[in-house]
C-alpha cells in the first residue's frame, strides 16, 4: 500500500553513479522495485531471478540485485527489483528497515528509529 512520495537515491555496490528517484513509499511491499532502466544507468546489476506473489495470487518473476540506497543521508546495501519500465519506483519496507527509518503516514515522513534487540 503506498503511502506517499519520498526521494532517494540508488547505486552500484562501489558507490558510484547513484541516481536520484522519487519513490513510493509502500510498507505493502517487501523490496524497493525501480524501472530497471533506470537500475542499469545506476550501474546495478540483475543477481538472480526471484518469484513473487503478487495480491491478486498471480505470480511473476522478476530479477533482483544489490544496490547501494541513500536515503535522507543514510547509506545501506539493500535488494532491489529491476521492474517494468511503466512501473513507478517503489521504496520498500526492507530498505527503511535497514536505513532504520519508520513510516509516519499520518504525517507523510519518514522518521529515525533506534535499532533494537528485545
Amino acid at each position: 500500500m503506498g503511502l506517499f512520495s519520498w526521494p532517494f537515491e540508488i547505486g552500484p555496490l562501489n558507490g558510484e553513479n547513484f541516481e536520484w528517484v522519487e519513490g513510493l513509499v509502500d510498507t505493502g511491499a517487501t523490496y524497493s522495485s525501480l524501472p530497471a532502466s533506470t537500475l542499469h544507468r545506476a550501474g546495478v546489476e540483475p543477481t538472480e531471478m526471484v518469484e513473487f506473489e503478487l495480491a491478486d495470487g498471480s505470480i511473476i518473476h522478476r530479477p533482483l540485485g544489490e544496490a547501494r540506497a541513500r536515503v535522507d543521508g543514510r547509506e545501506v546495501i539493500t535488494a532491489v527489483i529491476f521492474g517494468d519500465e511503466t512501473d513507478s519506483p517503489l521504496l520498500g519496507s526492507y530498505t527503511l528497515e535497514r536505513v532504520r527509518l519508520a513510516v509516519d503516514s499520518y504525517g507523510r515522513r519518514l522518521i529515525p528509529v533506534r535499532a533494537s534487540l528485545k
